[in-house]
């Protein structure tokens, strides 16, 4: 399949209630004109990115993975974003991405966001995954991940990067640079999906989520502030020309990550 159809949600988020976000979301969804093949949600897209999820985490048999799994079977859609998951007596932030089958794959945050101390609640992932999904290789990452190129670097050959995120209105201009960077870069597709409103803790969000081709020109884009559903559609022959005749990922410098 080489073209991959697109929704992006941006939208405020309800504090630590759960059911209310997937309410809310399960409206916006359901308002999506015609078939898509991917609908992508904020990180923490059901409770805001909370530092107490001893009140509010999901487990992988709880209601926010049935809601995913209903919803994508539903708009016969992949659905991916974040959720606070229990599992193993550890907190993880962790990137869903539900199947139309129902099969999932998943994503454990790597790089926690310490100046707000998450690393003091959630357990660091230690795997980086590609996601098949109809004859594209997808790579999820969440938020931070963003600031740390050597973790999203396409060492495999992936067509699109994707990061969920909070990221809020003051640092907005790095959250900018970097998506339009890691495009660049890593010669892929790249979308980053953020949130809007304020959060109790008086961060302001005003989203500026989007898309970027692999020369880093948008092409895709919200309204400032605004709640909004943009759907798009992606290319991969684009990608796939452009890499053969420049050939840049060719020339990447070798080395492991520890």
């Amino acid at each position: 399949m080489q073209n991959l159809k697109i929704a992006i949600l941006q939208a405020d988020l309800v504090w630590q209630n759960e059911e209310q976000n997937r309410r809310n979301f399960s409206e916006k969804i359901h308002q999506i004109n015609g078939q898509v093949d991917l609908i992508v949600l904020p990180e923490m897209f059901t409770t805001g990115f909370s530092m107490h999820p001893q009140k509010i985490g999901d487990t992988m048999h709880g209601e926010t993975v049935a809601w995913m799994r209903k919803t994508a079977s539903e708009k016969n859609a992949a659905i991916a974003g974040s959720v606070i998951i229990f599992e193993n007596n550890n907190f993880y932030n962790r990137f869903l991405f539900v199947h139309p089958s129902g099969e999932i794959n998943f994503y454990n945050k790597r790089h926690l966001f310490t100046l707000a101390g998450e690393d003091k609640v959630y357990k660091s992932g230690k795997e980086k995954i590609i996601v098949d999904y109809k004859g594209w290789k997808i790579c999820p990452l969440v938020c931070y991940d963003l600031r740390f190129p050597v973790w999203a670097r396409n060492t495999d050959d992936y067509d699109l990067l994707i990061y969920v995120a909070n990221w809020p209105k003051i640092r907005i201009a790095a959250w900018d640079t970097l998506l339009k960077a890691r495009a660049i870069e890593n010669m892929c597709y790249t979308i980053g999906v953020n949130r809007v409103g304020v959060d109790p803790n008086n961060y302001e969000y005003n989203g500026h989520s989007a898309a970027f081709n692999c020369l880093g020109e948008q092409v895709a884009e919200t309204k400032e502030n605004k709640e909004e559903t943009v759907v798009f559609t992606l290319d991969k022959n684009h990608s796939s020309e452009i890499r053969n005749k420049l050939g840049f990922l060719n020339d990447r410098d070798t080395f492991e990550i520890e």
